[in-house]
């Protein structure tokens, strides 16, 4: 497994992460155990989660719930702490269920650490992410609508300052040991750049944005300033939530699933995917390439992830993720991949 350094963080990640949202919904503890542990001999040494999962679907009861299942699993494998890289994240304005949708603020954030940390029975997380921006963003599917123009530019300024200072504040403290965005903009991104700069020991250390075959918004601008502020993606939803696996195809709707749990699997299910999926299955069917392996290692390739983040509901389909994360697609594919791109460029 083939390690990379974040940004300009002393974090060493592998160049795939576990992703743990499944876990205490979809996924039991005993199996959401396995699924750790598999990964750690497989050579993934960075998990990833937030306060907000589990999902599918999205539950105020439920959530943190994965946090104390990974914490649970620490508790009792307390030699692993210090072999993972372990990520969280703060929820962000408008979900209700958490802190009553207040926006990201010092206070809050303070306490969403603290009780991360308790759940989570560490005394600090290697990479603490802001969920969302306060101002909004054009992801899950809000980039059909999406309209800046009312942002008001000395607060939002000034509302990332004191974030800035706070991620910096639980560096200070141990409690954290890098910072990174999720859902963030090319504009919002560099907002916070330049504020980090103040600090001689501090910097935005990745973004977790969606990117995928089907998803692939971070190919222009996000990627000029990925490479040159040295801000690596985390890819989160690389198999574009199970639709690029093709199980969704012919209107067919598995049990367990996300499909039979969230509607259209937030978007992503409807014709032009459903076309563009058959076409990516052509394609590894030709080249001889599990679809699965296909999507997970073309966004391994690119040139400016940093881990890409898969998720499994259960334990055998992370055993067959596991099988085919040394897949590397020669530039043949590439450009196949490409040419369908071209024909189904926006597909959610």
């Amino acid at each position: 497994m083939k390690m990379k350094r974040l940004g300009k963080s002393e974090l060493i990640v592998s160049e795939y992460c576990l992703g743990t949202m499944t876990f205490g919904e979809q996924t039991n503890e005993r199996d959401s155990f396995m699924q750790m542990e598999r990964s750690l001999d497989a050579g993934i040494n960075f998990f990833d989660t937030a306060e907000l999962y589990p999902t599918a679907p999205l539950r105020g009861e439920t959530a943190g719930n994965t946090e104390k299942i990974i914490g649970n699993w620490l508790n009792k494998n307390k030699h692993q702490r210090k072999n993972i890289v372990l990520a969280s994240k703060v929820v962000g304005k408008g979900y209700n269920a958490i802190r009553k949708g207040d926006s990201i603020n010092p206070s809050g954030m303070k306490k969403a650490l603290d009780d991360s940390l308790k759940r989570l029975k560490t005394d600090y997380l290697d990479l603490y992410q802001l969920h969302w921006p306060n101002r909004g963003s054009y992801h899950f599917r809000k980039n059909w609508e999406y309209d800046p123009s009312d942002q008001l530019k000395p607060e939002i300024l000034n509302d990332i300052e004191l974030l800035v200072d706070t991620l910096y504040s639980f560096k200070e403290a141990g409690k954290i040991r890098a910072a990174g965005l999720s859902n963030e903009t090319c504009w919002g991104t560099l907002q916070f750049v330049n504020v980090t700069k103040k600090y001689k020991d501090f910097s935005i250390a990745s973004i977790q944005n969606e990117y995928s075959l089907l998803c692939r918004l971070f190919d222009t601008d996000m990627s000029e300033l990925s490479h040159n502020e040295n801000i690596p993606l985390l890819a989160y939803s690389p198999l574009a939530g199970g639709v690029l696996t093709g199980k969704y195809l012919n209107d067919a709707v598995p049990e367990n699933s996300r499909l039979s749990r969230v509607p259209k699997v937030f978007g992503r299910v409807n014709d032009r995917s459903s076309m563009a999926v058959s076409e990516y299955i052509k394609l590894s069917q030709r080249f001889d390439i599990s679809p699965v392996h296909l999507a997970l290692a073309f966004c391994k390739q690119r040139p400016f992830m940093g881990s890409v983040i898969f998720g499994a509901t259960t334990v055998a389909q992370l055993d067959s993720i596991l099988q085919g994360l040394d897949q590397k697609l020669g530039n043949d594919v590439i450009d196949e991949i490409n040419r369908i791109n071209k024909m189904y460029p926006m597909t959610f």
